[in-house]
């Protein structure tokens, strides 16, 4: 390290030691060593616009460690993380506590999708449409007018009474596809704009991965002119990037934009005289032959690749019947381009969505792999942009790539996802020049860092390991329940719901359980449903609202699966035991995610060994990584698949987790819930002793 690696190292480190700024300026700072090695490590990748890739363990203080040497390096820092809820928390929570404390001046900004601002010309259109189903709707939509007169921003957060599912967000935000960028005769007022140039003009801007990838691969989502100022990147939340960036440099086509473009095209014939009736047939058309397709697609599975779904003769007559009705709009609007602002773009849009809905029908024919992407949370939108905006071109040519398909209560997505992005990130990494530090809780498989060394296209990168500061011999335990059958018996779920409720009784419920899938999910909730415990369920309310209702239950058990395994933050007694049903490996219909093992199969490689057991080892560390959040913490983990111990491959998921005592006998568990105990375990014999 050279003389200025160690005075930002240095620095960095004092000012989150004993008695250094952080300590003397914020109450309820601890200074904590993994923390300080962890800074070091940051400011050293800062100095060298080097490679990092760090895994700090629940409580280790990453953020502060993180962003005291961005703040006190002055390079122009982005630092992106993995939803809109973490960006608001890092923004308006953690940045300004650390920037005070440090007494540094710096600019900072925060940057969103443009689905998160309002639109001025958007919500003017809307404003004649009469378009609400409901007197709740338009009661909802005269608040955002309201709102639209005083807000500064524009961020659709402020209205948080706004639901991040409302039907009246398309109406009032942009996309790429319908902005009229400066043709738009409230260019000078709009938010998206304003948003950018206060990024532009800022030392550190916090942005989240939709964001950041969207820019990468040159989607014009809003922020391509600042990522080039960049010195240095922070990717918090690191392990979500391989997965978001496959949709990024791929291309999709999906059916609201098709029903909206429908919808524009309309809405601007109020302002050229005749347009309505070239227009009103080509669009009535389009929106039918959208809804033609989505019926014709009702009998297929509701993921599938490209060549399933060419199997049906109906799917590629609808297909066909979409692609002519595009035609037929494009060339009715051409010659009104001139008649109002909104034709140009509609123009446009008519023939990229032609284009990319060929490219899908007719590269099937030939593709290369076939296969479809993991998570059903793939496209969840909490991730803070809109999903990735459907936009071509397609950057991966090269690349192979699976064509598939995803069908939702009443649309679909047409998809081309590339099946490896090392090499588009290595690239645009190497164009910024910058720093890159990636950091989790959970990066590391049994304390090796290759697996996302290789997904993310990093050669020899810096690594750190800074461990969890807790005390988990005393503040946790790990249960084993004996006597389970194999995980695809039939009566799995029952056995699991036995096992667990002598620990519910122990521990007075306080209990999130992660099941591997939604069936699994319902017939759990079906049968704690007479529980003494208030039973709160994924999917029977909003995610934060269960959430709030959950902690403030006191004595609750809260049923989730695999999308609530990340960013369920309960610190203290309402959460005191985490269930995991079983392994969490992949669903094995998953198109993007079978053609990947695919192509490793291929490539001379092992599908389970090097791709299925290590996306499943991170998968548990989330769920496990919420059971102790603080240091006064106490919580019982309790491991249900049986494979952990049966299996060779268990080790592997039994060594990545934190140090805990582990046991197979329910005594220690209600040992661990007695009052006033505080328990050992010995972890070879599972035997225990109790101090009173």
């Amino acid at each position: 390290m050279g003389e200025g690696g160690s005075r930002l190292g240095s620095a960095s480190r004092a000012a989150l030691s004993e008695g250094g700024d952080l300590a003397r300026n914020i109450a309820a700072f601890a200074p904590r060593s993994a923390q300080q090695d962890l800074a070091v490590a940051v400011a050293d990748a800062f100095d060298r616009r080097g490679m990092l890739l760090a895994e700090a363990g629940t409580g280790t203080g990453k953020t502060f460690a993180y962003l005291v040497p961005a703040i006190l390096s002055g390079l122009k820092t982005i630092v992106s993380t993995g939803t809109r809820a973490l960006q608001d928390q890092l923004y308006h929570r953690d940045l300004p506590r650390v920037r005070d404390a440090l007494g540094i001046g710096l600019k900072t900004a925060l940057l969103k999708g443009r689905a998160n601002y309002l639109c001025h010309y958007r919500l003017e259109q809307a404003k004649g449409e009469g378009r609400f189903h409901s007197r709740e709707m338009a009661g909802q939509f005269q608040r955002i007018v309201a709102w639209a007169g005083r807000t500064r921003m524009g961020d659709l957060a402020e209205l948080e009474t706004l639901p991040d599912d409302s039907p009246l967000l398309p109406m009032v935000t942009s996309t790429t596809d319908n902005c009229l960028g400066s043709e738009c005769p409230f260019f000078s007022e709009c938010f998206v704009v304003q948003a950018r140039q206060r990024a532009q003009a800022a030392d550190l801007v916090v942005v989240n991965h939709h964001l950041l990838l969207a820019d990468l691969a040159l989607k014009q989502e809003g922020f391509g002119e600042i990522l080039p100022g960049a010195q240095a990147f922070v990717v918090d939340e690191a392990h979500q990037l391989p997965e978001l960036a496959g949709q990024f440099f791929g291309e999709a086509l999906s059916a609201r934009p098709l029903v909206e473009l429908a919808r524009d095209a309309l809405a601007e014939c109020k302002q050229a005289s005749g347009a309505l009736a070239v227009l009103q047939e080509p669009t009535r058309a389009l929106e039918q032959s959208v809804r033609g397709l989505r019926a014709a697609m009702d009998e297929l599975p509701v993921r599938g690749t490209r060549r399933r779904a060419a199997e049906d003769a109906s799917v590629e007559a609808a297909i066909d019947g979409l692609l002519q009705t595009l035609r037929d709009l494009h060339a009715a609007l051409l010659p009104l381009r001139e008649a109002a602002p909104g034709f140009d773009s509609c123009t446009a849009r008519a023939k990229e969505f032609e284009n990319r809905l060929r490219r899908w029908r007719d590269e099937g024919s030939d593709e290369a792999v076939e296969g479809v992407d993991a998570s059903d949370e793939a496209t969840d939108t909490d991730a803070g942009s809109e999903p990735p905006d459907d936009r071509g071109p397609l950057s991966a040519d090269d690349a192979p790539s699976v064509l598939w398909y995803e069908l939702t209560a009443r649309g679909f997505r047409l998809s081309r996802t590339p099946l490896d992005v090392a090499g588009p990130l290595a690239q645009h990494r190497a164009r910024s020049q910058a720093a890159w530090v990636f950091t989790s809780a959970t990066l590391a498989i049994g304390g090796r860092f290759e697996h996302y060394a290789i997904k993310l296209g990093l050669k020899d990168p810096a690594t750190l390991l800074a461990p969890s500061p807790f005390d988990w011999p005393t503040q946790a335990l790990c249960y084993l329940p004996g006597g389970l059958p194999e995980p695809a018996a039939r009566h799995y779920t029952d056995s699991i719901v036995e096992a667990i409720k002598p620990v519910l009784e122990a521990s007075a419920g306080r209990a999130f359980v992660l099941f591997a899938s939604h069936r699994a999910l319902r017939e759990a909730a079906q049968l704690l449903r007479d529980g003494p415990w208030p039973l709160f369920v994924q999917g029977e309310a909003p995610r934060s609202l269960l959430l709030e209702r959950f902690r403030a239950s006191g004595n609750g058990v809260l049923l989730g699966a695999a999308s609530f395994r990340e960013g369920v933050d309960v610190a203290g007694d309402a959460l005191s035991v985490v269930v995991i049903d079983k392994l969490p490996f992949a669903a094995p219909d998953d198109p993007v995610f079978e053609a990947r093992l695919e192509a490793i199969r291929r490539s001379g490689g092992n599908p389970f060994r090097d791709e299925q057991l290590p996306q499943a080892v991170i998968a548990l560390k989330q769920g496990a990584g919420r059971l102790i959040r603080s240091e006064t913490d106490r919580g019982v983990l309790v491991l249900c698949d049986p494979r952990l111990l049966g299996k060779s491959y268990g080790r592997v998921f039994m060594d990545s987790l934190p140090p805990l005592p582990k046991t197979r006998k329910l005594e220690d568990v209600q040992a661990f819930f007695a009052p006033e105990s505080s328990v050992q375990v010995d972890d070879e014999a599972g035997a225990m002793k109790v101090h009173q």
